[in-house]
């Protein structure tokens, strides 16, 4: 098979599709024939040499694919050869087939084609995870996401507004914030222009946000507290404005406040089947209803990753970008 491979870390054009082994599915695996995968951030930053895949997970990056099931492991039940799924990932997504543990298959939802499929696990599971499970938004509070037009912030926006959630986001461009809007985002704040946490207090009354999903980190850290609710949960995602940063305690004692930070690729399976079995049951009837929607920028030829990495990196994107291997 071929996959897209990283000989040295570097830029978009360290990444080189060649031959490689085709992957063998062990105990409680399957092998899927990867249709499409999607570029996420995590990516870049392993091409960059910055984070390596976990021990034992293809060195290949990709974090999400869809396709069809080739193989069986021993000891897999509940699956046939020729389903078509998508499925989370440690890597091994830009590939031509992936082996997958069976607790990260999910079905292709109704109404999904299979190639948008691939839009789905890895932003799917952030959010539901960090936004639902650990921050426990509830019906009429105040979601603040930022990066809206993201993969992740796209989703987020949706999945808050089904279950009756004010959603404000952050983004750098009107057209960016306008799409937002179009997913039902509530309050379309300009981080260029306008400063969240006075945008977020006067939108809410004075109150602040009840949950904030960051993907900035240190940059933000500061400023994310001073932006929360009484009882507000801050959970971090990612490290876009770095790694340390100071954190007020007295701030955060005063609120009764929650900060949290969590990522995917590096827990237990046991747990990724845990949150996609919470996503097969919450979210999967969202998507087949209609309510939810994978939100795709552009489709791209596998081959050339390296260019959806270059749009990623610039971010001259709304939603994901894939991957499609025909």
């Amino acid at each position: 098979m071929h996959a897209i491979t990283i000989p040295e870390p570097g830029g978009p054009e360290a990444l080189v599709w060649a031959e490689v082994p085709d992957p063998v599915p062990g105990e409680g695996e399957v092998l899927v024939e990867v249709v499409a995968s999607a570029v996420n951030r995590a990516d870049i930053l392993q091409r960059q040499g910055f984070y390596n895949p976990p021990a034992g997970a293809s060195p290949f990056p990709g974090l999400e694919c869809s396709g069809r099931i080739a193989e069986l492991g021993p000891g897999v039940s509940g699956w046939a050869v020729g389903d078509e799924v998508c499925a989370l990932l440690a890597g091994g997504g830009y590939a031509e087939k992936v082996v997958v543990p069976a607790g990260q298959l999910l079905p292709v939802p109704e109404g999904v084609g299979l190639t948008q499929a691939a839009a789905l696990p890895e932003v799917v599971c952030t959010v539901w995870s960090n936004v639902f499970m650990i921050s426990h938004l509830r019906p009429g509070e105040t979601l603040l996401v930022h990066g809206g037009s993201s993969g992740i912030g796209t989703m987020a926006i949706q999945l808050a507004k089904a279950v009756g959630a004010k959603v404000a986001v952050t983004a750098g461009t009107k057209e960016k914030l306008e799409r937002c809007a179009e997913l039902g985002a509530d309050i379309l704040i300009n981080y260029r222009e306008q400063d969240f946490v006075a945008e977020i207090k006067q939108a809410t009354g004075g109150a602040g946000a009840d949950v904030i999903l960051d993907n900035m980190g240190a940059k933000y850290l500061d400023r994310n507290v001073q932006a929360l609710a009484v009882s507000g949960r801050l959970a971090i995602i990612g490290m876009q404005g770095g790694i340390k940063g100071e954190l007020d305690i007295g701030t955060l004692l005063g609120k009764r406040a929650a900060v949290s930070a969590a990522s995917l690729r590096a827990r237990p399976l046991s747990e990724k089947a845990t949150i996609v079995a919470a996503v097969r049951e919450h979210v999967w009837p969202l998507l087949a209803a209609g309510h939810v929607r994978p939100v795709v920028d552009r489709e791209l030829p596998m081959p050339e990753a390296a260019e959806g990495h270059r749009v990623v990196e610039a971010s001259g994107h709304v939603g994901k970008v894939l991957l499609v291997t025909s």
